[in-house]
């Protein structure tokens, strides 16, 4: 299994209704046939600890059941598409994959 991890800092000028796009956005990404598994959630009201990065925006984390399903995932028309619509929207993006 490959876990996807992506934590997106945003503009910060974004409406309350571009950021229920870019949501949205997010869930369409679970429908896309290689992923098993996904979610998405925001900054944990955590208390603050020296290992502790809470100043991202939204973090993304989709589920593969192989490399092969995550490469096929980067290459999707679906994919594709989010990353078109929303990458003007992210001053950073940071990606994390890990395989178990």
């Amino acid at each position: 299994m490959v876990r996807h991890n992506v934590f997106f800092w945003l503009d910060e000028s974004l409406t309350d209704e571009q950021k229920l796009s870019f949501e949205e956005g997010l869930k369409a990404l679970f429908e896309i046939d290689v992923v098993a598994n996904g979610s998405f959630g925001k900054p944990a009201g955590t208390p603050e600890r020296p290992v502790t990065q809470n100043t991202f925006d939204y973090a993304l984390v989709l589920e593969f059941d192989s490399v092969e399903q995550h490469n096929a995932y980067q290459v999707h028309d679906e994919h594709t598409v989010f990353v078109d619509q929303f990458s003007q929207w992210f001053k950073q993006v940071r990606v994390y994959d890990t395989q178990f």
